[in-house]
């Protein structure tokens, strides 16, 4: 379901299997040792000879035994709702089976969380923001759980609006929680899951911020302060700068159809690049 490296290698076909032209015709044998050293991949992650058998058969690359988690972040008014279902059109056009869904949110429970969170209070007594932090990843492992692990697994295709870094930007560097604490918090929620890429819209918050029309105004934009949201905005570029092999910053300031093609580009690198999806869920310890 997923599309391979554009020309892909050529092989030799051995039953049902397709065995790359790089192993040879010894690929009849039960086992081969291939001596020149290759790019990491989730069968010889450290390089070095490699033995290839019959069990587990060999992957062709570029076609991934499960399916890709991509993550849409940024502050608000950033576009991801609307980056995420072009997005998704244009993996469904080449021929991947997507889910969209959003954090908070996705499962029953989830939406629920929705909207206890996302409402606007009018209290005299703001909401903690552990209280915040326990509830987001509350939503959070009912949505790995229920659609995410299933999903992928199942070889989809998961693009998601906000995930563990939105918690660690806002909860974190913007309200002043322990990334520590929120680290434990999320890997409880996830049990390490990671995503394959994430597209990190950017733009300055208060272009964000006027973007979003006064009725459409969460707890989050209607009652913290520009400097809050500044915090944020630097918490997410810190994030990204700490693990570039994951992160795609975009600049969301640029108009719309400019955006989706940069995200488009981000996006080619990972499901057409030569080395195979890993086998289980990407995960931190």
């Amino acid at each position: 379901m997923h599309q391979g490296g554009k020309g892909g290698h050529p092989g030799v076909s051995i039953g049902s299997r397709n065995l790359p032209s790089w192993l040879g015709l010894a690929g009849v044998a039960a086992r081969l040792v291939v001596h020149t050293p290759r790019p990491r991949n989730w069968m010889n992650p450290v390089g070095g000879p490699e033995v290839v058998g019959y069990t587990p058969g060999v992957t062709r690359p570029g076609v991934p035994p499960r399916g890709w988690f991509i993550t849409i972040e940024g502050p608000e008014g950033a576009g991801k709702t609307t980056q995420v279902a072009a997005l998704s059109r244009y993996l469904a056009d080449a021929g991947l089976d997507v889910h969209i869904t959003r954090e908070p949110g996705g499962t029953w429970l989830g939406e629920r969380l929705r909207d206890v969170l996302l409402a606007r209070t009018d209290s005299v007594a703001a909401t903690d923001p552990v209280t915040d932090a326990l509830l987001f990843n509350a939503a959070r492992r009912q949505l790995v759980t229920e659609v995410i692990r299933p999903a992928l697994e199942s070889g989809r295709t998961i693009l998601c609006a906000r995930f563990a870094d939105s918690t660690l930007a806002y909860q974190g560097y913007g309200a002043g929680i322990a990334l520590e604490l929120l680290r434990t918090l999320e890997h409880a929620a996830t049990d390490g899951l990671e995503p394959d890429l994430t597209i990190l819209l950017d733009l300055p918050v208060e272009d964000g911020l006027a973007r979003k029309a006064p009725g459409d105004l969460t707890r989050f934009e209607a009652e913290f302060d520009v400097a809050f949201h500044r915090r944020v905005r630097d918490g997410f570029l810190a994030l990204a700068a700490a693990d570039p092999g994951r992160f795609a910053v975009v600049d969301a300031s640029r108009p719309v159809d400019d955006v989706a093609l940069a995200i488009t580009a981000a996006v080619d690198r990972l499901v057409h690049s030569d080395e195979p999806n890993p086998a289980v869920v990407r995960t931190l310890g």
